[in-house]
């Protein structure tokens, strides 16, 4: 095998990404998202951006999907090989921080499964993929959600947690 066979096609931006970690998590989801939950490609975002500060100094990093609704970002998504409940802290605190308003839901998924956390108050809102919202429940939910930021005073502790949990994101 040569590093050309670990190199595949993004399922959502078509662009070169190595086949490595989690990216066969992410590649599935995605195609979840789409073909069974109604989204369209447009809709996430891949490899959002997110730097967080910490000791004084910045560290680049991303979170694997964001998917939008009505121009507005409605779940953060973490895609991991692992067990996904150790990854719920680590993308509860990037969809606090990625914006200026908290992303309503955060979700872990290993593409089988998925934990559903409500960002705002961090508790479960829903467990499998079967409770994770089409994008016409999306939609329906966004009209009366409230997007509220995160509150200047929990801003540091949320970087030291995102940091420490993504480290090897941050190192890459």
């Amino acid at each position: 095998m040569t590093m050309m066979d670990y190199i595949i096609s993004d399922y959502i931006t078509g662009k070169a990404v190595r086949n490595v970690g989690p990216e066969a998590v992410r590649q599935e989801f995605e195609r979840f998202l789409v073909d069974e939950k109604g989204y369209d490609k447009k809709d996430i975002l891949v490899e959002e951006p997110l730097v967080v500060q910490f000791l004084g100094e910045d560290y680049p990093s991303s979170i694997d999907l964001i998917v939008c609704c009505n121009g507005k970002a409605f779940m953060a998504v973490t895609c991991v090989a692992g067990s996904i409940g150790s990854y719920e802290r680590e993308i509860l605190a990037g969809a606090r921080l990625v914006y200026d308003y908290q992303i309503p839901l955060a979700v872990s998924t290993d593409a089988r499964n998925a934990v559903i956390l409500d960002t705002v108050s961090g508790k479960n809102a829903g467990k499998g993929l079967d409770d994770l919202p089409s994008k016409t429940e999306a939609l329906e939910r966004i009209k009366t959600m409230e997007f509220i930021p995160l509150d200047e005073n929990r801003k540091e502790r949320e970087m030291i947690i995102y940091r420490s949990f993504n480290l090897e994101k941050i190192n890459k």
